[in-house]
């Protein structure tokens, strides 16, 4: 039995498994923005207080398991490229027992209070639902044990409902009652296994949610489908004792031509129109929201105007190419960009910072597991001090504030609190003439970001 211990500060955390996959790697300490040593943190110290909160309690770091632990870099143009340890083993409840080994010996060597999981990332699917349960029974009861040990929690779980061929016509919106009620059950068992092992959150990801052709498809029967689907999975949880937050996942398309949940403001307007508001927030990913045509700033703001911010997928696209690459988030300035929309709504609600990214397909030694996971915690926590020191010190907020100071008049609280009619608005015209022209200042608020970058 192998022992491996993890500080930073003065918290200590400890996890026990039977094997060590990262040997040679200890804990991953912070030193600093002018250390040399690349199996550190540069920017996020986890006990840094910023607003009464640490480090550690504004971003809630997340690895993904899928990404992390399951990827061997397969692509649609070759055979995967990475030989993990802990995937070698032919049994499928010893492969997953040491795939959680490796799991929770990297999240505690990296200092990461959460994990997120889809079902089958944890165990590999078997033949019927029974057996499948039952796979999901005894790893679950091992990750109650490796939490137990280590401390760290689950950030959300949910289940792959796009991966198998019985899915290829969707699941919740399949034209095949049969591959619904499989759904159903599908989503049921990883509900539970998310309730048994303490999860904030759970997640729906409508992966084949959508349609590849119009001429096949009934959308209006497939979207109150999805609803309905919805609300009996939320109301199988509620009465299970689940108080988390259900989420919801935007992605405008890939793999099917056409996503039902699109983007924010798509799924916003679904929700209300299904009467799913009180119960569900948005999960928002980066690179989806670069897919559909929107900066990740942008989707931040319609879910926050929403009061629907929930959680964040963190990772990146390739801005020369048009598809879902998943790489892990470096861009500091556009990170910035999206923490002054976070911290002004007042943080995410009940989510946290998963790392859905992978590294490359030419990256294959375990280290590179580390150096990626450290910079995209590096960046995201140098990122939030700057957009701290934005909101804190700059004309940042008093420019926006004055750019609309006209509401503040009589005439203007009048109008938002709709009490004018429109030959209100024609006779305000009339008395004041021709508006002047206002500067939108862009320029000066870009400077300001790089003021403090």
């Amino acid at each position: 039995m192998s022992e491996n211990t993890f500080t930073q500060g003065s918290e200590v955390k400890v996890t026990t498994g039977e094997k060590v996959f990262f040997k040679g790697i200890d804990g991953i300490p912070f030193e600093g923005k002018h250390s040399d040593n690349p199996l550190s943190f540069k920017y996020y110290d986890e006990n840094r207080l910023l607003d009464g909160k640490t480090l550690k309690q504004h971003l809630r770091f997340a690895t993904a398991y899928w990404h992390t632990f399951c990827g061997t870099g397969g692509d649609p143009f070759g055979v995967p490229t990475k030989d993990y340890p802990w995937l070698v083993a032919s049994d499928p409840i010893q492969q997953a027992k040491d795939k959680m080994d490796a799991a929770f010996e990297f999240i505690t060597k990296m200092g990461m209070p959460y994990y997120c999981f889809h079902d089958f990332d944890l165990i590999q699917e078997a033949g019927s639902i029974a057996e499948s349960e039952k796979r999901l029974a005894v790893i679950s009861d091992y990750a109650q044990q490796k939490q137990q040990a280590s401390g760290v929690k689950l950030l959300w779980g949910t289940a792959n409902l796009f991966s198998h061929p019985r899915y290829m016509n969707g699941a919740a919106t399949n034209p095949d009652l049969q591959v619904v009620a499989y759904a159903g059950a599908q989503v049921k068992n990883a509900l539970d296994i998310t309730l048994k092992l303490g999860g904030e959150n759970y997640v729906f990801w409508g992966g084949r949610e959508g349609y590849m052709s119009l001429l096949n498809t009934n959308m209006k029967k497939e979207l109150d489908h999805l609803a309905r689907f919805l609300h009996l999975a939320k109301d199988y949880a509620r009465k299970q004792g689940f108080t988390g937050t259900f989420l919801i996942e935007p992605k405008p398309m890939e793999p099917t031509k056409h996503q039902y949940d699109f983007d924010a403001a798509i799924v916003i307007g679904f929700l209300r129109e299904y009467s799913l508001m009180d119960d569900f927030k948005l999960n928002l990913e980066v690179n989806h929201a670069t897919l559909a045509q929107h900066s990740f700033q942008h989707e931040l703001e319609v879910a926050a105007g929403a009061n629907l911010l929930g959680s964040i997928d963190a990772n990146r696209g390739d801005y020369q190419n048009g598809w879902d690459t998943d790489q892990f988030p470096v861009n500091v300035y556009e990170l910035v960009e999206a923490l002054l929309v976070i911290l002004e709504a007042g943080g995410l609600q009940g989510g946290g910072v998963n790392f859905d990214a992978k590294t490359r397909r030419n990256s294959t030694d375990l280290t590179d597991i580390f150096y990626a996971h450290i910079g995209g915690m590096d960046a995201f926590a140098r990122a939030l001090l700057i957009a701290h020191q934005i909101l804190d010190k700059s004309q940042y907020k008093a420019l926006r504030k004055e750019r609309y100071s006209s509401f503040d008049s009589a005439e203007g609280q009048k109008f938002e609190a709709g009490n004018m009619v429109l030959e209100d608005l024609k006779n305000l015209a009339v008395r004041q003439g021709e508006p002047k022209m206002l500067s939108g200042q862009q320029e000066l608020y870009e400077n300001i970001i790089n003021q403090y970058l």
